[in-house]
């Protein structure tokens, strides 16, 4: 008798909250798949007349010459020196330290084999400029039918953070997905993605004890007491 006349009145305002709600989350979680898988252009510079919404990648200068001059800075700096790193020095390093990266984890691939991790992150790539760097990466993923790859960059500057400098990203996205105003996704997809690799120990032992990290141009400045 109750379910009938409940039937008779219809779904309860709970009801009606509860499945509007459950629709503005889901319309949210597509939306975002959709500007995620959204492919970003790679380009030398932003053109002028670039939407405002509009998600661009510049990759930073990769100089593998400089192997044997980022060693030395990474000595000097390990010895308490202050150094100066270049865009092509930081990705020479990077460069050093990365395992080889599977054949889908890079920008514009196509869809990633069967066997393919969920989420594979490629070589981590980082572009310095007008006082700010930029880490990128580019992350296959292979999701029930969704295969292919996306880059996930952000852009900002290191502050001090206690007795050490870290990272503040000023803009993040996945793909075409903004992310800074979400910081649980925002700070899950910096840790997952990247900052996933190790630091030398020599580095993480050098870090908490510089005085400053400023940007100058192309240069990313650590500087000793």
């Amino acid at each position: 008798m109750t379910k009938v006349k409940k039937a008779q009145k219809g779904p309860s305002w709970l009801e009606v909250g509860l499945g509007a709600a459950l629709s503005v989350v889901l319309g949210v979680a597509l939306g975002a798949v959709y500007l995620i898988t959204k492919p970003v252009q790679t380009v030398k510079e932003i053109p002028k007349d670039a939407p405002a919404d509009a998600v661009y990648y510049i990759e930073g200068v990769r100089d593998f010459n400089k192997s044997v001059v980022i060693e030395e800075k990474r000595k000097s700096l390990a010895a308490g020196e202050t150094i100066a790193v270049e865009e092509g020095e930081a990705n020479a390093f990077i460069g050093s330290l990365s395992k080889p990266s599977s054949p889908s984890a890079k920008p514009g691939d196509k869809a990633p084999p069967a066997d393919a991790k969920l989420l594979d992150p490629g070589t981590l790539n980082i572009r310095i400029r007008g006082g700010k760097i930029q880490f990128a990466v580019p992350v296959a993923y292979n999701i029930l039918t969704l295969t292919g790859s996306v880059i996930v960059q952000a852009s900002g500057e290191f502050v001090r953070s206690g007795s050490s400098f870290e990272f503040v990203p000023e803009r993040i996205t996945a793909g075409g997905c903004p992310l800074v105003r979400l910081p649980i996704l925002k700070d899950y997809i910096v840790r997952k993605f990247l900052f996933a690799m190790p630091v030398p120990e020599d580095i993480a032992a050098a870090w908490p004890k510089l005085a400053d990290v400023t940007i100058e141009g192309s240069t990313l400045r650590l500087k000793m007491p």
